[in-house]
């Protein structure tokens, strides 16, 4: 079913695609009975694969990566499809319509996406009104950054403005510095100004009655040094985890046509190619701190690429270019092998 709708899809661009398919999500959900059809469908439920971390009990390890409901718009009709938990973002102070367009691109051939969408979303009071009626049972991760105009200087306020306004709405946060589509942004992965900026945030989380987890997106693209230089500052910082990876910039290697990629431009790659470099940046992580929570995302396009990661150190995984190519069945089958082995790490 979802093979034939996908052929459908991708006779339009990925943006387009992405726009409808929420769309005829929405309108298909509406009807009554259908929400419980795809739950019971998709839904593996197992103390087999529970995980808990930071007190939160995840009913399955397989979480929905940000960048894929952005604004908090369809958490009731994603949260039907068998995720552990789904993180919303990239969130920033001020509404920001992104870069312009095309500019999110299908490689086929290689089940990988490049974007280059740039922190598109409505600002984050909008995305609190959105939060305020979401599902009761799910896990929701804030995902938040800086907007495009404010200098990396300013970048603390912008991120203490989202943790802000969120904290009341999501269960953990996400700080992102490592997106390549905002002018500047990865300058922040720097020892110093990352520093800097994490502990302000952390500052403020101190000051809750009951603090929230805080993660660290990290780039694929970072040397062994810097992410030792990552691990340093989470034990600095009181990091609560990290988030590997996000996307790359590397276009190696790639079956689609290098002249097709060319013309694509600039953005982020995900997708079946990643996979392996973010796995061994988990696999590098975990041999150097055996405790920190570690979120593995990049290239869980099958099954196996989900076991991979966890057996590289991942308690928890995401998926995201996988879903787009796959569809909902792949959630299942994932969750329905970690049954079979047995997950609770």
């Amino acid at each position: 079913m979802y093979a034939l709708l996908k052929k459908v899809l991708f006779l339009l661009s990925a943006e387009k695609a992405h726009s409808l398919t929420m769309y005829l999500l929405q309108i298909g959900f509406s009807i009554p009975g259908v929400k419980n059809i795809i739950r019971n469908l998709f839904t593996i439920s197992s103390k087999k694969i529970e995980q808990t971390l930071w007190g939160i009990t995840f009913p399955n390890p397989v979480g929905l990566a940000a960048g894929f409901d952005k604004n908090a718009d369809y958490l009731h009709e994603l949260s039907c499809f068998g995720f552990g938990f789904i993180e919303i973002g990239t969130v920033t102070p001020l509404p920001q319509a992104g870069n312009p367009k095309p500019r999110l691109f299908r490689l086929i051939a290689d089940q990988a996406i490049i974007n280059r969408m740039g922190f598109n979303n409505k600002g984050v009071k909008s995305v609190v009104e959105q939060l305020k009626n979401r599902p009761k049972n799910l896990i929701v991760g804030g995902n938040i950054g800086k907007n495009k105009n404010t200098p990396n200087e300013k970048a603390s306020a912008d991120y203490i403005a989202c943790f802000d306004a969120l904290f009341d709405y999501v269960d953990y946060f996400v700080i992102n510095v490592s997106s390549p589509n905002t002018p500047n942004l990865r300058e922040l992965q720097d020892k110093k100004p990352l520093t800097a900026l994490i502990k302000s945030v952390q500052e403020r989380n101190k000051l809750k009655k009951i603090p929230k987890p805080l993660l660290l997106k990290i780039a694929p693209d970072l040397n062994h040094d810097q992410l030792i230089d990552i691990l340093t500052i989470c034990d600095e910082t009181q990091l609560d985890g990290l988030i590997a990876t996000n996307t790359t910039l590397s276009r190696e290697p790639l079956k689609e046509n290098p002249e097709v990629i060319k013309n694509m431009g600039a953005g982020g790659l995900s997708g079946l190619p990643l996979a392996d470099r973010s796995t061994e940046v988990i696999k590098f992580l975990r041999s150097k701190n055996k405790k920190i929570p570690i979120i593995g995302v990049g290239g869980v396009g099958n099954m196996s690429k989900a076991l991979e990661k966890i057996d590289a150190g991942a308690n928890l995984i995401q998926i995201y270019s996988g879903f787009i190519f796959k569809g909902p069945t792949l959630i299942k089958k994932i969750n329905e092998a970690l049954t079979t082995i047995g997950h609770n790490n």
